[in-house]
């Protein structure tokens, strides 16, 4: 019986030393692999958890900045965040407050220092909310400046589903101010279909609209 049990125990543990022969190498690699992305997975995280908290901290330079007047510094600090945490959301929210501290503080090269905040943000941050805030208060300084076709384009860009109504609104507005009441007709339906049907801002398109001689579809169902 012991003979037995022995032969059996012997049996197994050849069999489990041919196949590490075989595959041991292969699992190996495997476990090697499993275990290197686990730790960069780790590593990436810890990366990122680094890279907000620094971000926050220097948001939090730029509201000190802003708090004071202090559009050096606040555009020191930002310009500083563009170089090294860009792919944070702290990076955007930087820009839009500094583009607003620009235009608050109305000294003579307030514009130009808005419009680049606001293009970086328009062009780099990575949540479309962030983006197409910043495109709508730069079409805003564009035409204020009768940049209309670079307001255009900017408006254009507008992606993000809970802006497109009022970016299309903007556009009506800039082809009216272009004297083309074809197409600012056209923008206005469409900032009309994009706007919830009880809201305020919806009713302030169709007092657009009418002006232009044009009534509005009625909702669906409605009677």
């Amino acid at each position: 019986m012991a003979t037995n049990l022995n032969l059996e125990e012997q049996d197994q543990l050849d069999a489990l030393k041919h196949f590490w022969s075989r595959f041991g190498n292969a699992i190996s690699a495997v476990l090697l692999l499993v275990v290197l992305a686990l730790a960069g997975w780790n590593g990436y995280r810890y990366w990122q958890a680094r890279q907000a908290a620094q971000a926050s901290a220097m948001f939090d330079e730029v509201e000190r900045a802003a708090g004071a007047s202090d559009l050096v510094l606040a555009q020191r600090a930002f310009d500083d965040m563009k170089q090294r945490f860009a792919a944070t959301s702290y990076a955007p929210q930087a820009g839009l407050l500094v583009a607003k501290l620009a235009v608050d503080g109305g000294k003579e090269d307030a514009a130009a220092t808005a419009t680049a905040a606001l293009q970086w943000v328009a062009d780099n941050a990575s949540d479309d909310g962030y983006r197409a805030v910043a495109a709508l208060r730069l079409s805003a300084l564009m035409v204020e400046g009768q940049q209309y076709e670079q307001a255009h384009k900017v408006l254009e860009s507008v992606r993000a589903d809970a802006f497109i109504g009022l970016a299309q609104d903007r556009l009506g507005d800039l082809y009216v101010l272009q004297n083309k009441p074809a197409e600012a007709k056209a923008a206005y339906l469409k900032a009309f279909s994009a706007m919830d049907a009880d809201s305020e801002y919806r009713r302030l398109i169709k007092i657009k609209l009418n002006a232009l001689g044009v009534e509005p579809p009625a909702p669906a169902g409605a009677g």
